[in-house]
């Protein structure tokens, strides 16, 4: 197939471009950078049957030729990102999903949103099913993010609906592993930096919130099953593992063999106590289940990121 990937250089989007591109399809990855680093996709430039365009999907824009899929992954992801760059945040969620379902409308394509866990909000479901509504605070500092991907959903189903857009819709929870950025804001970057450098590995509150880590190969094998299904309704896609933020902090400390020492910080405000998915549409529906403990995906996250300190 001819695939569009929005987001295509980012931490995700790359992988899902390797990924797509090995399984034989051609992609055309289409992304702006404002977060993305280009080498995330460095291996692939050049090769047969893969396209990177730089653009800003909150414009339109419309590829020549065919298009069998569109997946709609750019976005800020990460709470340092989103809280920089509320507004684009915002447009990218509403005028570029609203672009890219156009597109597949226009293309007769098929069409994947990545959405997020953070529909739901600060959830007083534990754990969260796709039937829960969430608990949202729509003008908070976290509401850019948050109110753009539920704005996403409701104009994916909308197309689905009414235009007969054959659509999918992920909703993906805390997921990590190698392309991660250093100073992206999220956990386990942080404090996996933090524990090689040897500083202070900084914890929000007293660390007792809860949340659950995907190795990246196993979100993504789980989403290539979903675009392969015809599920049209929200489905979650996370590890339902669930670990203490300060336990997260112990175990790297631990694997990395650092002198470091857990300090807190504030709480950011909305900070979720609970995040962990009910994962049971997926085990049914696509017969998929994560598969990577949290040490080993630990263990090939971390090398990465000595690596990347290395060349610093």
């Amino acid at each position: 197939m001819r695939m569009l990937i929005t987001g295509g250089a980012g931490f995700l989007g790359s992988h899902l471009c390797e990924r797509l591109h090995r399984d034989g399809h051609e992609i055309i990855c289409v992304d702006n950078l404002i977060t993305a680093n280009p080498d995330n996709i460095a291996a692939l430039l050049g090769q047969t049957r893969f396209t990177h365009v730089v653009h800003d999907v909150s414009r339109p824009y419309t590829p020549d030729g065919s298009i069998d899929f569109i997946l709609h992954f750019a976005s800020p992801a990460s709470p340092i990102d989103y809280l920089k760059h509320p507004i684009p945040t915002l447009k990218v969620g509403a005028l570029g999903t609203h672009n890219t379902l156009g597109m597949a409308k226009a293309k007769g394509a098929k069409f994947l949103l990545a959405s997020t866990s953070e529909v739901y909000g600060d959830p007083q479901v534990h754990p969260q099913p796709e039937s829960y509504w969430g608990h949202v605070n729509p003008v908070g500092p976290r509401g850019v993010y948050d109110e753009a991907k539920r704005f996403a959903e409701a104009l994916t189903m909308a197309y689905h609906r009414s235009h007969g857009v054959d659509t999918r819709i992920v909703r993906i929870f805390n997921t990590y592993g190698p392309r991660m950025r250093m100073h992206d804001g999220r956990a386990i970057p942080a404090f996996i930096t933090q524990a090689l450098r040897g500083e202070a590995v900084t914890v929000f509150g007293d660390g007792s919130q809860t949340r659950s880590f995907c190795f990246v190969d196993d979100l993504i094998e789980g989403i290539v099953r979903l675009m392969h299904s015809d599920y049209d309704e929200p489905m979650n896609i996370g590890n339902p593992g669930e670990y203490t933020v300060r336990q997260l902090a112990e175990e790297i400390i631990r694997m990395t063999k650092s002198p470091s020492r857990i300090e807190s910080r504030p709480l950011p405000q909305d900070d979720p106590k609970q995040r962990c998915p009910d994962i049971g549409a997926a085990s049914r529906v696509l017969g998929w289940q994560p598969k990577t403990a949290l040490a080993e995906g630990l263990t090939k996250t971390i090398a990465w990121f000595r690596t990347q300190l290395e060349r610093t």
